[in-house]
């Protein structure tokens, strides 16, 4: 962005501003409730009276104010005490020490509000030149290390905050919720426009991935909702329009381009559904917004940026393009800053900008302005500008002197013409940007094109940055080795993985669980994140990347602790998984009398549907895809070999094949019951499936998950007591309705998430377990193992023997499938160890074998997107 610009006005220092009074006159509303935060509802005098006491702590002097942007009523107080009340704020972000510190460093602020600290009031009395006009200080966007900051006025903020609370139409009866953090410009002018309407805002920092946030947000009666593109697509992740939200009225988007089409979409969704979608365009350098497209017009315009701001003016400079009615977007009005901050004289500069010539390309239609391109080297992705040449540079004189940078709306692009320079140059160009590493992608290419000029061909590299990202969508090929989309392309078989995507979203299961679990340990030696399965697969690549770097840091003492070699950590479900059915096969050839596994891994079923099935993004539909998937992976597998048994030897009949047993056959022991388990696993599965795919209960369950569970786990008990009571006998201990309790328990003790609600499904399980079979044996084997899941996440041990427990756990179902046939004739001969030794290898063999149908299946159910 460049500026038109007169000669910079200097005043003389003064230790107050010209103009005393608050920059946002919002305590004229009074007992109206402007802040709700942890419960508490703040009314506007209220917080009015909250941030003069602030700002009269740090004494009577004009000081320069450092504040973290914390989405908390804490930071919130601190920023508005500098704000109000003469001081100039300048705002970082929260939880990026390293920033904050760097900023410090360069511009020496007389008082610093962290958001884990109480104030540091570092002097008496200001130490810098402040400008009377001066009220705020905001970061570029950019994220190339410079300390460049953005120098707004008090009329600034005033004007544009007045601005959007006009065309949005902001009264008292609004209220904001931050779903943007308060430290970005977009977020902040959130805030402003609702307080000078006499709006309010709840604060939160929880994701709108987050089920707790959407519960705030209908407990609080929240109206509005902003967005950047990515937000969007979170949302569209996460289940939005599935939601019933009567009170929102509004969503806004900004800070990038939202695609045509989901503009569109997007607006036709919310006209349905009773509120506004309205999409705007702006740069912290105009204090937040320029322009926006006022609703009505969004379905027939949606790839317009609208009409300037009330107050504001745009027109285009046809002089730097050649296409006809083309040309450079320049804005002009009172929200325009004063000018850029690169050191801490600067600050005491007036007015340097008349104008923003903004670098967007665009065009006019029906009175509407259109952005067709840029015309400097710089883009802007998350939210965050990016000066392309300067990363460009570093790139080229670390990596690959040939290396050259595009970026798109969703990704910066490095094309290099060295396989051996894609990770570094990765690496690289995330830190340089700011951005995950899924956001950054790299191409290799025999040699980089060039303009009949000699001049490196940027247009060609942005068409081809399309492509990338449109066959990335599509690619059927594997990514390269060693990465872990690699590791989740390859265990899933779903080469149409993206780096957003988590192992829950692309229909993992169990088995595929243990096996990728297993893999991705290579990349995590201190053991895999919590909750790995639901991240994305762009995060886990971040975090593996940070682990190697620490690993590298890391002195070899610390690694070794007192010279032992720390010891790899196995999820301690894998590990029952593998315990569990080597019980089973071992107490089947008489080997030991350890009864009880086939519970246990009941129980594991059920703590793994809620892991997986349950925790998937996405709608009611999105789960049922998901959970079709699953069911049609365990029974494809089991039909194949059941049906073949039956076939060739004549073991099964139908009903057996047809996992129907329960319904026709009589109490008695025979060969049909020795699937009893496969059979309960597949009715109890497809039943919690049913249960949580009607849309009110997947609402329901949404909302609160562990109390669900509980109610889950309630109906499977009253089933048990009404058909056997307490305990069960020899055979009904095998049948579907008394044995349902276990996979319930299972997936409460997935769904607790406090140490509370484990106590409680503690005792839950041992008055449930205790006297169930009436053999301590069992019930300690089963008791144990369930409340080792539940309390102990992760277990160290060798790594050769998790290696082990990895393989047997995987192939714990197909084990379970076909030692019925494998151990009978050594056991008679007397052969227990070569019976437990050939059931295991033959289950082992039979996974590998149906593992390609397995994923097929899978992929077949869930679709390739």
């Amino acid at each position: 962005m460049t500026l038109t610009s007169p000669q910079p006005a200097l005043r003389p220092r003064s230790d107050r501003p010209a103009t005393t009074g608050p920059v946002l006159e919002h305590a004229r509303f009074g007992d109206t409730p402007a802040v709700v935060s942890d419960g508490v509802v703040l009314s506007h005098a209220d917080l009015a009276r909250r941030v003069a006491d602030r700002a009269a702590s740090w004494g009577p002097a004009r000081r320069l104010v450092l504040v973290e942007g914390a989405n908390d009523l804490d930071s919130l107080v601190a920023y508005l005490a500098a704000l109000q009340h003469g001081h100039v704020a300048l705002v970082v972000p929260d939880g990026r020490p390293e920033q904050r510190d760097a900023t410090i460093a360069a511009y020496d602020p007389d008082v610093v509000c962290t958001a884990t600290a109480g104030d540091d009031v570092r002097r008496a009395t200001g130490a810098h030149d402040l400008h009377p006009d001066l009220a705020l200080l905001l970061s570029t966007s950019g994220t190339t290390g410079s300390p460049k900051l953005v120098r707004l006025s008090r009329d600034n903020v005033a004007a544009n905050a007045a601005a959007i609370a006009d065309y949005l139409a902001l009264t008292p009866a609004d209220r904001a919720i931050t779903s943007l953090p308060l430290h970005y410009c977009y977020g902040l002018s959130v805030l402003h426009s609702h307080l000078v309407a006499g709006a309010s805002i709840t604060l939160t920092d929880l994701s709108v991935v987050d089920e707790c946030f959407w519960d705030l947000f209908a407990r609080t009666g929240a109206t509005s909702l902003a967005g950047v593109p990515h937000t969007f697509d979170l949302l569209t992740a996460s289940g939005f329009e599935d939601r019933d939200l009567p009170t929102l009225r509004l969503v806004t988007q900004a800070g990038g381009r939202l695609a045509p089409d989901d503009v569109r979409r997007w607006s036709r969704f919310g006209r349905d559904r009773g509120w506004d979608m309205v999409v705007m365009y702006g740069a912290t350098e105009a204090t937040a917004r320029m322009a926006w497209l006022p609703p009505h017009l969004a379905e027939d315009h949606p790839a317009s940026i609208g009409r300037a701001i009330p107050g504001g003016r745009l027109h285009l400079d046809e002089s730097v393009d050649e296409r006809p009615g083309v040309g450079e977007l320049v804005y002009s009005g009172p929200n325009v800053m004063l000018g850029y901050a690169t050191t801490p004289a600067d600050l005491a500069l007036g007015r340097v900008t008349t104008e923003l010539r903004t670098g967007d390309l665009a065009r006019r239609h029906d009175g509407l302005f259109e952005v067709v391109g840029r015309r400097s080297r710089r883009g802007k992705v998350f939210g965050l500008r990016i000066d392309l040449d300067a990363v460009e540079g570093d790139l080229r004189a670390q990596v690959d002197r040939h290396a050259r940078v595009v970026a798109t709306d969703h990704a910066v692009h490095a094309f290099v013409t060295s396989g051996r320079g894609s990770a570094p140059a990765r690496t690289l160009v995330a830190e340089r940007c700011g951005l995950p590493l899924h956001a950054v992608r790299v191409t290799v290419v025999p040699q980089v094109p060039h303009t009949t000029s000699g001049k490196p061909d940027y247009s060609a590299l942005t068409e081809l940055a399309a492509l990338e990202e449109h066959d990335a969508q599509h690619d059927e090929r594997p990514p390269g080795p060693g990465s872990v989309r690699a590791d989740v392309v390859r265990v899933l078989g779903r080469p149409d993985a993206t780096d957003t995507d988590s192992f829950v979203d692309l229909g993992g299961d169990s088995l595929s669980y243990v096996e990728l679990s297993t893999r991705l340990a290579a990349h995590f030696p201190a053991g895999l994140p919590a909750g790995w399965h639901t991240r994305s697969i762009g995060e886990l690549e971040r975090l593996a990347h940070a682990g190697a770097l620490d690993e590298d840091r890391e002195p070899a003492g610390d690694r070794r602790g007192g010279g032992r070699t720390r010891l790899p950590r196995l999820d301690t479900t894998v590990g029952l998984r593998a315990l569990a059915i080597l019980f089973v096969v071992a107490s089947h050839v008489d080997l030991v009398a350890l009864e009880g596994g086939a519970h246990l891994l009941l129980a594991l079923a059920g703590f793994n549907f809620a892991r997986f099935q349950l925790s998937a993004t996405g709608d009611a539909r999105a789960r049922l895809r998901h959970g079709l998937s699953g069911l049609a992976q365990l029974i494809v597998p089991s039909v194949l070999w059941v049906g073949g048994v039956a076939l060739l030897i004549g073991t099964y009949d139908l009903t057996t094949v047809l996992f129907v047993r329960e319904v026709v056959n009589g109490s008695e022991w025979d060969d049909q019951w020795q699937l009893w388990f496969l059979e309960s696993l597949v009715w109890l599965t497809a039943a919690a499936l049913a249960l949580t795919t009607l849309p009110s209960l997947h609402r329901l369950e949404r909302r609160a998950p562990f109390h669900f569970a509980l109610g889950v786990l309630a109906l499977a008990t009253v089933a048990r007591v009404a058909e056997v009571g307490w305990r069960a006998g020899a055979t009904e201990r095998y049948t579907l309705l008394v044995v349902a309790f276990f996979f319930a328990l299972g997936w409460a003790a997935a769904r607790a998430s406090t140490t509370r609600e484990r106590l409680l499904v503690t005792a839950l399980a041992l008055v449930l377990t205790v006297g169930f079979f009436g053999q301590p044996h069992r019930e300690v084997i089963v008791l144990g193992g369930f409340l080792l899941m539940l309390w102990v996440p992760h277990l160290p041990v060798p790594a050769p023997l998790a290696r082990v427990a990895g393989v047997l756990a995987g192939a714990s179902l197909f084990i379970y499938l076909t030692h019925w046939q494998v151990y009978p004739p050594l056991e008679d001969a007397g052969h227990q160890w070569l019976a437990l030794v050939a059931s295991l290898t033959v289950g082992i063999a039979y996974a590998r074998i149906v593992r390609p149908v397995h994923k097929a299946v899978g992929r077949a159910v869930l679709g390739s997107r």
